[in-house]
């Protein structure tokens, strides 16, 4: 019987031979043009399948946890990319399903190639001058979008001829999409991010974040901080921020940084823009790295008249007017709270603040944000008043409630905690010394409180993960 070791050690070394086999043979033919002859080509580029056999025994104990079951007996698979990256992932799902059940692990081919894209690193691209994209298209395994989808994550059942349960939300395809797009996007290598994710809409917090991280390195088994543009720490630096590039601000749409701890226990910050179109685009190809939770912590218009600049909001619901995600998941199912996020939220803000109980209210309000496609939604006064009021709305923005939204359809835990910046409905527009007194005395305040949150969501565990996020039939991996 194969050990979980064993299932992993097949998996890379069926990826990687696959991998060097479509490197070589692209290279080949750009050099002679020669091909693979075609009774070779089965097989030759694709991705390994794990199996998981379960006899439909029962488990050996109950099972409380949200994730790591098996509903029904038979074949669960899924194909996989990367393996390396994803090894320590699979060891702790695998780990958690078979010290619960009597289970068989098997790897073998699948019949889904590697598109060549995913696999033409510099060197190999370096010799690939004299032919095109196009010309490689043509004889190799390519991108091809009809075979890569959200349908399972969606719950659109597909028509399985072997009749195998999926094992995870993502196969080998949609991960190796998402992959490239996130190097793309935000500048970085995938194997850099960490499995807490704080989102934010504004630069001044990437200094903040920078600044302190460059401080942490060597505390807390953080080891180094990396980001777009060549940025990569590994010693203790203070005013970090200073050795941040202008131009990978430029180059990239979302740039990250990341603050590497151990086991993928660090932070990772994203600044995702304006728009909840940016905001369902980074949670589109970060939900694949299957992260423990994110957070957003960005600014917002506060609604209420009580309201002051500078005062925080914990989302505890959202009104949907980003339209983004409505094909997909209506506006009308219920985004819950998870009750783990916020609790860590709340209490990052009492250690932060200093404040507790009924002092804490006077900075820190709860209640329901409204997220907007529209930025010039105040243009529309008379109609949007009516609506945030019947809402019970206590701040606007242009991407919470799209980050939780794709949090609860990726079964990713998430959570909001947002800082007026303005109140347009009452006059207190943001005006150019206002909003650097604002900046100045809240951004740091804000980032630390997200900070606390993530650290108090790692002591949590597994228990983060609620039940409240899955399915009725779900794969059996986080």
């Amino acid at each position: 019987m194969m050990t979980i070791d064993e299932a992993l050690d097949a998996l890379e070394s069926h990826y990687n031979a696959a991998v060097e086999r479509l490197r070589a043979d692209i290279v080949t033919f750009a050099r002679d043009g020669a091909l693979p002859a075609a009774s070779a080509r089965a097989g030759r580029y694709t991705y390994p399948r794990l199996l998981l056999h379960y006899d439909g025994s029962e488990p050996e104990s109950p099972q409380s946890r949200a994730f790591g079951r098996l509903n029904t007996a038979g074949t669960y698979a899924t194909t996989v990319t990367r393996p390396r990256l994803f090894r320590a992932y699979l060891k702790t799902q695998l780990e958690l399903i078979a010290s619960d059940y009597s289970v068989r692990l098997d790897v073998q081919p699948s019949d889904q190639e590697i598109p060549f894209p995913y696999v033409l690193d510099g060197e190999a691209t370096a010799q690939l001058s004299s032919i095109t994209p196009q010309e490689i298209a043509r004889y190799f395994p390519h991108t091809d979008l009809a075979d890569i989808g959200d349908e399972l994550a969606d719950g659109i059942e597909l028509d399985d001829p072997d009749q195998q349960i999926p094992l995870s939300l993502f196969d080998g395809l949609r991960t190796d999409f998402s992959l490239a797009r996130l190097a793309h996007y935000t500048g970085t290598d995938p194997e850099h991010f960490q499995r807490f994710v704080l989102f934010t809409n504004y630069h001044r917090y990437v200094d903040e974040f920078v600044d302190w991280a460059g401080a942490r390195l060597g505390d807390d088994e953080c080891a180094a901080l990396s980001g777009p543009g060549g940025l990569y720490l590994t010693e203790p630096t203070e005013n970090a921020k200073a050795q941040l590039s202008d131009a990978a601000w430029r180059r990239h749409q979302m740039p990250a940084y990341h603050l590497i701890g151990k086991d993928g226990g660090g932070i990772t910050l994203v600044n995702i823009g304006v728009g909840p179109s940016n905001a369902k685009t980074i949670c589109d190809h970060l939900a694949v790295l299957r992260p423990e939770a994110w957070l957003m912590i960005g600014h917002c218009g506060g609604l209420r008249p009580s309201q002051k600049i500078g005062d925080y909001v914990l989302a505890h619901a959202y009104l949907r007017d980003d339209h983004v995600l409505d094909p997909v998941l209506p506006p009308e199912i219920p985004l819950p709270a998870i009750a783990e996020v916020q609790q860590a939220l709340a209490t990052a803000a009492e250690d932060v603040s200093g404040r507790h109980g009924s002092d804490l209210k006077q900075r820190l309000r709860t209640g329901t944000v409204v997220t907007t496609d529209d930025r010039n939604w105040e243009l529309r006064y008379a109609l949007s008043a009516k609506r945030f009021s019947l809402s019970r709305a206590v701040a606007i923005d242009m991407e919470s409630a799209t980050i939780a939204a794709q949090g609860f359809r990726f079964r990713v835990p998430y959570g909001t905690l947002l800082c007026v910046s303005d109140k347009p409905l009452h006059g207190e527009i943001k005006l150019p010394k206002q909003a650097n007194t604002f900046y100045e005395e809240a951004i740091a305040a804000h980032l630390q409180i997200g900070i606390g949150a993530c650290r108090h969501l790692r002591e949590e565990g597994p228990g983060l993960h609620s039940r409240k996020l899955r399915a009725f039939n779900e794969p059996p991996f986080r």
